[in-house]
């Protein structure tokens, strides 16, 4: 009770910082310890962080602590906060992308069994899907800039919450709307059209969608406008370059041929990006009513 009144302490012993330090982890706060003595070690060790001095520090204080300063600066502590929490988001929206896309291929196909509709998609074409989304667009949102409210947000998950229910949600809730678009797409197609071009169709789908949800991916509470586009300029040209390639592969008939697709129109090829806008505007529109409530 007495340590959440008290800023500061004078004269205490080693005895008393290891006190201090379990207190406050006994209240559930993450407590960070500085220290570079000898008497130091135990509640940096006692600590969820110990942060140990690098000039003038002892050997013990350094071998008890998680961090050491190189340059015995305090504000050095805060920048490497920014970055740790930075890269603590970085990894989970990029996680986050890229399970949410393998969900809904595999959705997609047991969708389509189920149904008794022919194979929606042929193994090269899930290894493309993979390979054009997976990658650029995957490594440009692990590079995302640190946001500049990365340590006064409060919505962040405890460090024992990495993977909690709103990690699981978001994946959950853009795998079955991906997987109730396309399996429409595919549907209809299979209705009107003949197999290769619902395939086709599907395939073109399928790219887009995951390609057009990195978007959502910067933020877990802002959306791309609130954001600056121009923060992480590597992401854009990370999502140009495979759409590129895309519409590139069915007006080649090289990789038509080793595809087994067909051409695509302009206008097949617009509806194509209007659906596909579906899920990640629908992922938007949950950031601005979760922000308002």
């Amino acid at each position: 009770k007495a340590v959440g009144q008290i800023a500061v302490y004078a004269r205490v012993s080693p005895e008393n910082k290891l006190q201090i330090v379990r207190a406050w982890k006994a209240l559930g706060a993450v407590v960070a310890m500085t220290g570079d003595g000898v008497n130091d070690a135990p509640a940096l060790k006692e600590a969820s962080i110990g942060v140990a001095m690098g000039k003038g520090g002892t050997e013990v204080a350094r071998q008890a602590s998680a961090m050491i300063l190189a340059d015995a600066r305090f504000a050095t502590i805060v920048s490497a906060m920014e970055e740790g929490r930075a890269i603590h988001g970085n990894v989970r929206r990029t996680i986050q992308y890229l399970l949410s896309g393998n969900l809904a291929e595999i959705l997609i196909m047991l969708g389509a069994a189920l149904a008794g509709w022919p194979v929606p998609l042929a193994p090269i074409h899930l290894l493309w899907i993979n390979l054009v989304t997976d990658g650029l667009p995957s490594l440009a949102l692990a590079a995302e800039p640190v946001p500049d409210d990365v340590l006064t947000s409060s919505a962040r998950p405890s460090p024992q919450s990495f993977l909690d229910r709103a990690f699981y949600s978001e994946i959950f809730f853009v795998g079955v709307v991906t997987t109730a678009l396309a399996l429409a797409v595919y549907g209809y197609s299979l209705k009107y059209e003949d197999e290769v071009t619902a395939r086709t169709h599907i395939f073109s789908f399928l790219v887009f969608a995951e390609l057009f949800r990195s978007f959502a991916c910067r933020s877990e509470t802002k959306t791309y406008f609130q954001l600056k586009p121009s923060s992480n300029l590597y992401h854009l040209v990370a999502v140009a370059i495979p759409v590129a390639f895309q519409l590139l592969l069915h007006h080649s008939t090289v990789f038509q041929a080793v595809f087994k697709v067909r051409p695509i129109s302009w206008a097949e090829c617009l509806t194509f990006i209007g659906l596909t806008l579906i899920p990640v505007t629908l992922v938007e529109l949950r950031k601005l009513l979760w922000t308002r409530n």
